[in-house]
């Protein structure tokens, strides 16, 4: 299970760090209110998915009603974090199996409410640029005040490309130390090319003399 640090040891400097990157989202666009955040990394096992998880606790923290949804069709893990089950879920929904409603469940955490994946289709990219989705992303803003999507990693697969311009911002997660400039600044270019607005980078695991770690929200790379 992920650690939900944000909510476990919300005192912990590693959750007043999240508190921050929440801040400063709010703060990054004065002229429009950022209602839907995309999560997603270079690479896999950069830590994107903890980071997406304790983003959306944060805001849940702060009242707003947020909805959490696992938008990688290829290897989900937010049933495993929430420990739900995930035999209904996005896909489901998209393909008018079920409604938005029956798919999406309660959390532990007050405000915080969770769309697992739901079974992985054969088409995942397809599924989430279709109008099945723009449609889907609309309901969900009538719902919700703060929509939050795990997305696949840029680089590996085009699913995030497709989701960027779906969503009013995008964090991009990079495990301090393991990733190329170069791959960095092709992960950048991409989500801009796609159209998506890059709200900035935190800066995954590093390394500390006395906390072994913590989570920082940087600058545009």
């Amino acid at each position: 299970m992920r650690s939900l640090i944000s909510h476990q040891k919300p005192k912990s400097p590693i959750s007043e760090q999240y508190r921050t990157l929440r801040t400063n989202i709010q703060f990054s666009n004065v002229d429009r209110n950022i209602r839907s955040i995309m999560v997603t990394s270079s690479f896999q096992e950069e830590g994107k998915s903890t980071t997406a998880a304790n983003l959306a606790v944060v805001f849940a923290q702060q009242g707003k009603r947020v909805l959490f949804v696992d938008g990688d069709l290829r290897k989900p893990t937010v049933q495993y974090t929430f420990q739900s089950e995930n035999h209904i879920g996005l896909t489901n929904v998209l393909t008018k199996q079920t409604t938005l409603g029956a798919a999406v469940k309660s959390s532990h955490i007050t405000d915080l409410w969770i769309l697992t994946s739901g079974p992985i289709p054969p088409n995942p990219a397809e599924l989430l640029g279709s109008q099945a989705m723009e449609e889907l992303l609309e309901e969900m803003y009538s719902q919700f005040d703060m929509i939050i999507f795990d997305t696949p990693p840029v680089l590996p697969v085009a699913d995030a490309h497709i989701l960027a311009n779906q969503c009013d911002g995008i964090v991009l997660v990079m495990k301090s130390g393991a990733v190329e400039k170069d791959a960095a600044l092709k992960a950048k270019d991409i989500l801009e090319n796609a159209d998506g607005k890059l709200l900035g980078v935190v800066l995954n695991q590093k390394k500390q003399p006395v906390d072994g770690q913590y989570y920082y929200y940087g600058t545009k790379v």
